[in-house]
């Protein structure tokens, strides 16, 4: 029966050919990355985020809306993007000393609260600066880009529901942040860190040593990324072991985030009460925990090539999600929302530069700390890729839960202040 659908279903076909290249393209990234210096040099998740769009602007994932094969992609891709970051971070961290980030531990708190005062500066001077534009429901777009960026999209849904937002309207913001927030990703990692790094050119336990002038050490790509005999006999079984007890993890956050919801501690979903509710904040914490535990065991922590099947998890995610960008959707919109979204990024990414000058938090912090605030912890994994500091994985992704837990209060907390309550 399979077969004859695809046989005679040339749509349903297309689907299954566009999911395939989600995994087809991140295999031919690191063939070219491990032969290739300039691939070495773009790095393979800024070469992951091209394809994705490449596939988006050509319409390769683009279907029929509200086509039977339009509901198909949607359902698999969703299980794509659902699975391959929980899978990913366990493998990344293994290999991860704790040790060294608990000494980092104060400047991380440094960093995320910058990032948490910067964001909310940059929100309200953006309000009032652009309020004779009159934005429509202005107040509680500047509480929804607040839960935004201290919280990812799941912060940005909640605020949305709590203040009652139009669909439409958060559908306009979300599109103009997506493409906005995309150009940062770019700017970052396709080099931008290495910047970062020559306006704060400080040094602790986390980051490489850096030298203070302008020509800063920037640790080879290849050192971070090695690819080679992945599926040597002596490198395979440990890597298969390594993804064997991500997917424990990410079993054992299910069913933790199962019990919650079960328990009353998650709210039912109000469409269907009887469907069991999968809470990311919960699921990730529990991975992320795990993951640490594990890190403090030896054996664990030499596990062979676990990173960089971790890395390979990350490249079908950036691609999977940099192909569902719509830029009709961002022509159609009003172009005040998105310069009041460019108004936010950009003082918050001053303002938090500023704050880091100050208290000499390293350039690599910085960079991990603003991406970990305004994409979320998903996003944590790509950009130290692309750094090449592995060691700033764990900062990143504690700030970013962090954001999770308070982001949605600070989002909040604006909407009262400006009187959107």
């Amino acid at each position: 029966m399979f077969s004859e659908e695809l046989l005679f279903d040339p749509l349903r076909l297309r689907v299954y050919v566009t999911l395939a290249l989600y995994v087809i393209a991140p295999v031919v990234i690191i063939a070219i990355f491990r032969r290739k210096q300039w691939m070495q040099r773009c790095g393979t998740v800024i070469a992951a985020y091209a394809v994705g769009l490449l596939l988006a602007l050509t319409g390769v994932t683009h279907f029929t809306p509200d086509s039977m094969e339009e509901m198909l992609f949607q359902d698999w891709h969703r299980w794509i993007m659902n699975l391959s970051i929980p899978l990913a971070i366990p493998l990344m961290l293994f290999n991860c000393d704790f040790k060294l980030w608990t000494k980092a531990l104060p400047k991380t708190i440094l960093a995320l609260l910058a990032g948490l005062v910067a964001v909310i500066g940059a929100v309200l001077s953006g309000y009032y600066l652009l309020k004779s534009l009159h934005i429509p429901a202005f107040e509680k777009i500047s509480a929804l880009m607040t839960g935004m960026y201290t919280g990812g999209t799941m912060n940005f849904n909640a605020l949305g529901a709590a203040l009652n937002v139009d669909n439409s309207l958060m559908a306009v913001v979300l599109a103009f942040e997506m493409l906005i927030t995309v150009l940062f990703l770019f700017f970052v990692l396709g080099g931008g860190f290495r910047l970062i790094r020559r306006l704060l050119p400080y040094t602790d336990e986390t980051t490489p040593k850096m030298r203070r002038q302008f020509k800063q050490f920037v640790p080879p790509v290849q050192d971070v990324e090695d690819y080679d005999n992945m599926f040597s006999r002596e490198n395979f079984w440990g890597m298969l072991a390594g993804l064997g007890l991500s997917v424990l993890f990410l079993l054992a956050g299910a069913g933790v985030s199962y019990l919650c919801w079960k328990t009353g501690l998650i709210p039912p979903d109000m469409e269907n009460p009887e469907r069991p509710v999968m809470n990311e904040l919960i699921i990730i914490m529990v991975i992320t925990t795990l993951s640490i535990g594990a890190s403090f065991f030896r054996g664990i922590r030499e596990l062979p090539k676990t990173f960089e099947l971790g890395m390979f998890f990350i490249l079908i995610f950036s691609v999977s999600l940099s192909s569902l960008f719509d830029w009709h959707s961002v022509q159609a919109s009003t172009w005040s929302i998105g310069l009041f979204i460019v108004w936010v990024l950009v003082a918050a990414l001053l303002l938090q530069l500023l704050f880091c000058r100050l208290m000499k938090v390293s350039g690599d912090l910085y960079t991990i700390s603003v991406t970990a605030l305004f994409c979320s912890p998903p996003f944590v994994p790509p950009v130290v890729g692309a750094m090449g500091n592995k060691k700033v994985l764990i900062s990143g992704i504690v700030i970013g839960l962090i954001g999770y837990a308070i982001g949605t209060y600070l989002g909040v907390g604006v909407a009262w202040l400006l009187g959107a309550l």
